[in-house]
Formats: structure tokens, C-alpha cells, sequence
């Protein structure tokens, strides 16, 4: 039932986001309305701003609002180490780890000749010139284990072969605290792909 045209198109525009279908759309909307006008003010002025002001990295491509990102700027960070993710939400997963020191490249998809995703639009030509100006030592590809992201890998490593920089691969395998009964036959042929030594000689 079209109650109201505002409404309406305010649904519409919550289905945008990803998970969001037309209920959670429409409970989203009634919330704001009802009883979070404040909320929905300071939601539409954020959104606004930060699609006025969010562009990309001109060194790692992640979304910033500067002309470089924080990691990038940073000094502390390993300029040596770089890390290629697919999208800016995986350097959110990986930061939130805390284990690792490096710069990131952010490919913003995989390739997929289907929808007209090719090298170019992935930006490798800026990350081929950077291995070739001596700036990484190590490339560590952090594609998602998809058929995609695996040929996205294998295309990166495979144009870098002539190169010095060391190109590696983060494992995938069984989760910490996952019962092996629970994981599934791909993850676990994976896990026997990258098993190591328990002790190093």
C-alpha cells in the first residue's frame, strides 16, 4: 500500500544497502520517522558529507577523504610490505587483527571478464609500477578464496614472475577454535595445501 510518496522513495533509497531488503527497508524508515528524526538529520548530513568529500588513495586506492590515506601517510608503517585486498572493508578485518604493519593496495573488486572487469579497472598498472620501482619487497596477495579472487591472485603473481618482489598468498584453512566434522571438504583441502612444519629447523 503507497501511504505517502516521501515515504516511498525513502524506502526505496534504504534498499540500497547491502542486506536490505524491502521489510528491513521499511522498518528502517518507520524508525527514523517515528522516533529518530535527530538520527535520520545526522544520518543525511553524514551521507551527504562524506560523498562530497570521500575520493581514493592516490597511493593505495582505499577510500579517504585525503590525498593520502592515514596508512599510507603513516611513517611507522613497513612501506616494504604490501598486502592487495579486494575491497577497503577488508582493511577494516585485517586492522582489526593487529597483527600487520604493512601498506595496503585496494583493488576494489576482482577480475571478471563477464561484467567488464579487467587489470585496468582493478588499477594493477599502478601496482606493477610500484614492484618494478624496487618500492616492495614482499606482495602478499589477501584475494577471497573465490573463483574470482583465486584468479585475480594468480593473475598478479603470474605478471610479477620476472620481478624481485616476493609474491605470497594468505593460507585459508580450518578457523581457530572450528572443529574439523563442521568444515567444509573445500576449506579443509585447503588447509592441507598450506600445512607447515610445527617446528622450525
Amino acid at each position: 500500500m503507497n501511504l505517502s510518496p516521501a515515504i516511498d522513495e525513502l524506502v526505496d533509497a534504504l534498499r540500497c544497502l547491502p542486506g536490505v531488503g524491502p521489510k528491513s527497508a521499511q522498518r528502517m524508515a518507520l524508525q527514523i520517522l517515528e522516533r529518530n528524526k535527530a538520527g535520520g538529520e545526522r544520518l543525511s548530513r553524514a551521507l551527504s558529507s562524506a560523498l562530497a568529500s570521500v575520493g581514493r588513495c592516490a597511493s593505495c586506492r582505499t577510500l579517504t577523504e585525503e590525498k593520502l590515506c592515514r596508512l599510507c601517510a603513516s611513517s611507522s608503517r613497513d612501506s616494504a610490505l604490501c598486502c592487495v585486498v579486494e575491497s577497503p572493508a577488508d582493511i577494516f578485518a585485517i586492522e582489526q587483527a593487529g597483527s600487520y604493519r604493512g601498506r595496503y593496495f585496494v583493488l576494489m573488486g576482482h577480475l571478471s571478464p563477464i561484467d567488464g572487469i579487467g587489470p585496468e579497472q582493478l588499477g594493477l598498472e599502478n601496482l606493477f609500477t610500484r614492484v618494478e620501482q624496487g618500492e616492495i619487497r614482499e606482495l602478499i596477495i589477501a584475494c577471497n578464496p573465490t573463483v574470482e579472487g583465486d584468479a585475480t591472485a594468480y593473475y598478479i603473481a603470474d605478471s610479477l614472475q620476472d620481478e624481485s618482489v616476493i609474491v605470497t598468498r594468505i593460507a585459508h584453512g580450518v578457523p581457530v577454535g572450528g572443529e574439523l566434522e563442521y568444515v567444509d571438504s573445500g576449506t579443509l583441502s585447503h588447509a592441507f595445501a598450506g600445512r607447515k612444519p610445527m617446528m622450525e629447523s
